[in-house]
């Protein structure tokens, strides 16, 4: 899997993730704990990122 994939990949996530917060926030009764989920997992993949976009490009 190249860079652009996998980063892509993680992104779409990212967002996917920030949308089901979005509609979990605006929902009446709101069920915390997934709440907690889905910004843990948006911390993890957030963190992922930072990680991709820091590493050095492997010389060709």
């Amino acid at each position: 899997m190249t860079f652009n994939s996998r980063f892509y990949r993680l992104t779409e996530w990212h967002r996917r993730i920030d949308d089901a917060l979005r509609r979990e926030n605006r929902r009446r009764g709101a069920d915390p704990f997934r709440l907690l989920r889905l910004k843990a997992a948006k911390l993890a993949i957030r963190k992922r990122l930072a990680s991709l976009a820091h590493q050095p490009a492997l010389a060709l």
